[in-house]
């Protein structure tokens, strides 16, 4: 039977992106977005709950967030659920879920309307086997 791991986010940056490139050369952009939902309650109170989602972009669209989006800022992600470990400073096994971004789109232009575009290949293949891209890969708009 087929399966399917997508997660589909629109959320807000809870702090700047971390950028980094990796001993390979890969540029690898991290930052956790707030999802928040609301609702009124049986007894009429308005309610919130938000979760707080780790995001992790390769490449061109690391680059990207890096250079356009920053704390608050509006963001669209499709991407695939990944866990992985590690094992810390005292040698105890790590966990933490992670959305790696496939597709971004950064939101927050004039009355709502995305202000540019940024979708990648299917990052199913190791991202250190993808190509750089060029600036010339850009919208029209950057």
């Amino acid at each position: 039977m087929a399966s399917v791991n997508r997660a589909t986010l629109i959320g807000n940056l809870g702090k700047d992106p971390e950028f980094r490139v990796t001993p390979g050369g890969q540029p690898v952009c991290n930052f956790s977005i707030a999802c928040s939902e609301k609702w009124t309650d049986k007894a009429g109170q308005k309610q919130e709950k938000t979760e707080w989602i780790n995001i992790v972009l390769w490449g061109r669209q690391a680059e990207i967030a890096n250079q356009y989006l920053k704390k608050g800022s509006s963001v669209y992600i499709e991407g695939k659920i990944q866990t992985r470990s590690w094992d810390d400073k005292n040698g105890v096994k790590r966990y933490t879920t992670e959305v790696v971004g496939q597709n971004i789109q950064l939101l927050g232009g004039k009355q709502g309307q995305p202000q540019t575009e940024a979708q990648a290949q299917d990052q199913s293949q190791p991202a250190q086997s993808q190509p750089p891209r060029s600036t010339d890969d850009l919208p029209a708009n950057w």
